[in-house]
């Protein structure tokens, strides 16, 4: 009886509506309003589309903002995916590179001074995971636990909780409601998949050394926390002179990796509203991804723009260091702000988050706190850093870092190493390389060395537009009050 009273109401209320003129759906008052004269015809100047244009239309410009938000978490499938393939790896094992990368490291913008220590966990298959990691010893550790949308957990090793102390780090799935055992360092994580990115630092690089370097990264175990009474060993897997090819593609395939690790996440709040958005390019939350071919041809067109868009804005990432340098940090202000977060003042800023993970991967949670980058695109006249030109960057002998510095160069269409050169970068640590008589090093970029240059030049492949990244690794003060400064790169006539 309640019901069909308050029914009554509602319905008197509309009809109310009706009667005093809020709803003029009379013949006389649509065409008194123009209404009915602007929807029997066409809008002067609008250009008609069927109903396959539109819907064309409409899964390509969703397929562009998915590859855009989307590229932190398809980045990081497309390692795992290389991780199983290239290392014939599984959760838990551990690949290495026991001499310094070289051009087969394909990953975003690595650093070939440097030897890496890789490895993923999944808390979804066996519950929480323990990473060990040994204490400081014949080498040292410096890295960081991202989740699966590269969203930086807690640091390790010598800038990370342990404090180069070594310590049992134990990820725990999300939503984890049990007590975390006495003597380990919880990590909560949001995402069951997760990757854990190390660089070992050696002493020197003579044989013995290295060896006993070696030997130390193998004390890391990860295994569950369910078998934490026998630990299961990890299997070590040395990357020299493999590729590990974690270059995204930017066709039809990028979808395809986007709904694999989605539907093996949970859906953050945030996301939500992109869960619909993905409904129309195929791709939904508990459902095979299965688009035809016509839609196929789509996502190729779509994820080919969305890449040429993230090659144009990747220049524009950074903010300057010094006022009148041309070198940047390369990473967007919102990043810095909220530790790789991406989320500041209710913004989620999904265009830089998508440019600066179509540019490098596994950034730390503490930027600067045992490395700091800078980026640039341009030599010192404003121009674009060609491959088929020669460029002169003169370093310092004073440059402030407690460890070493390094220059690396990159392919702008791939933000990979640029593939079969025999040398991508040049670091301080490099002997053969000349130095200045006033302790300064001269680092060469060109398809030719320059003569009597040869030890320190990197080479370039004509064509081929680049960008160079120069590390600092243990940055003094000088470099954070700006009291020192880089030189710009310079043409070379």
């Amino acid at each position: 009886m309640k019901y069909t009273t308050r029914r009554a109401t509602a319905v008197g209320a509309v009809i109310g509506l009706f009667a005093i003129g809020f709803f003029p759906f009379s013949r006389q008052s649509a065409e008194q309003s123009g209404y009915a004269r602007e929807t029997e015809t066409q809008t002067p100047g609008v250009k008609p589309f069927t109903s396959e244009e539109l819907n064309r239309r409409a899964i390509e410009r969703r397929a562009i903002d998915a590859a855009i938000w989307g590229m932190p978490i398809v980045n990081f499938d497309v390692m795992r995916q290389a991780f199983f393939r290239d290392a014939n790896a599984s959760y838990g094992d551990i690949m290495f590179w026991s001499r310094p990368g070289n051009w087969k490291l394909q990953c975003l913008t690595p650093n070939t001074s440097v030897r890496y220590v890789f490895s993923f966990a999944n808390t979804h298959q066996e519950g929480p995971v323990v990473l060990e990691l040994p204490p400081t010893g014949d080498a040292a550790f410096m890295g960081t636990i991202v989740d699966a949308w590269q969203v930086p957990v807690t640091d390790l090793g010598l800038a990370g909780e342990d404090q180069g102390k070594g310590g049992k780090y134990l990820l725990l799935p999300p939503g984890h409601q049990g007590a975390v055992p006495s003597g380990y360092i919880a990590v909560p994580m949001k995402t069951y998949n997760s990757f854990i990115g190390l660089r070992l630092i050696v002493k020197s690089e003579d044989e013995a050394t290295v060896q006993k370097a070696v030997a130390y990264l193998k004390h890391i175990r990860i295994y569950p926390l369910s078998k934490s009474a026998a630990p299961p060993q990890s299997k070590y897997v040395d990357m020299v002179d493999t590729v590990w090819d974690t270059v995204p593609r930017f066709d039809e395939s990028f979808y395809a990796s986007l709904a694999r690790i989605l539907n093996e996440e949970p859906i953050q709040p945030r996301d939500s509203a992109m869960m619909g958005m993905l409904l129309p390019i195929g791709v939904e939350k508990g459902k095979d991804f299965k688009p035809d071919e016509a839609t196929q041809t789509i996502h190729r067109a779509a994820a080919q723009e969305a890449h040429a868009w993230l090659v144009e804005r990747l220049v524009t990432i950074g903010f300057p260091y010094w006022p009148d340098s041309k070198w940047d940090i390369p990473v967007p202000p919102s990043a810095v702000k909220s530790e790789f977060t991406w989320e500041t003042e209710g913004v989620l800023d999904v265009d830089a988050r998508g440019i600066a993970f179509y540019s490098f991967f596994c950034p730390p949670k503490k930027l600067g706190a045992g490395q700091s980058y800078l980026v640039t695109f341009v030599d010192a006249t404003g121009q674009r850093l060609s491959g088929g030109k020669t460029y002169r960057l003169r370093v310092s002998g004073d440059v402030p870092v407690k460890q070493f510095w390094s220059v690396t160069i990159y392919e702008h269409a791939t933000c990979a190493l640029i593939r079969k050169v025999s040398r991508p970068s040049l670091d301080s640590y490099d002997q053969k390389a000349k130095r200045n008589a006033d302790g300064s090093m001269d680092v060469y970029f060109g398809p030719k060395a320059p003569e009597g240059r040869e030890a320190n030049w990197i080479p370039t492949v004509a064509g081929n537009d680049w960008f160079a990244y120069f590390r600092l690794y243990g940055p003094e003060q000088r470099f954070f009050d700006k009291t020192w400064k880089l030189s710009d790169i310079e043409p070379v006539k």
